[in-house]
């Protein structure tokens, strides 16, 4: 499989997982441990509970959000790791940008580095 093929499914089940405000499941695409940079704070993800707290708190946001739709740049990649800009529109409209460092475990591709990025 190349690395459109991989960024491109597993962004799929990321959008399908967020859209079903499934906490669970987003959180099994996050790799442990894990980094997420928002400006001005790092936070460094140690276990798989803090991922879905993080996004069973954050559902209410999206309330009304019935589509996500990636726009995925590929930056790099290598054997092990994909650096991917995506920009997330809700309603045809880009709401949401990040990079994000996938990385081959042996859970299959996972994120490993999160970091918020302009619009």
């Amino acid at each position: 499989m190349d690395t459109t093929q991989i960024t491109d499914e597993f962004f799929d089940q990321y959008a399908a997982a967020l859209l079903d405000r499934d906490e669970r499941a987003v959180a099994s695409l996050y790799a442990v441990p894990a980094l997420v940079l928002f400006p001005g704070q790092a936070i460094a993800v140690g276990d798989r509970t803090q991922t879905e707290q993080f996004f069973a708190s954050s559902w209410a946001q999206y309330d009304g959000v019935d589509t996500a739709e990636p726009d995925i740049t590929i930056l790099a990649a290598s054997d092990d790791a994909i650096w991917a800009d995506v920009r997330w529109s809700h309603g045809g409209t880009e709401q949401e940008r990040f990079c994000y460092q996938l990385a081959r475990t042996g859970d299959g591709w996972q994120v490993a580095v999160l970091t918020s990025l302009p619009l």
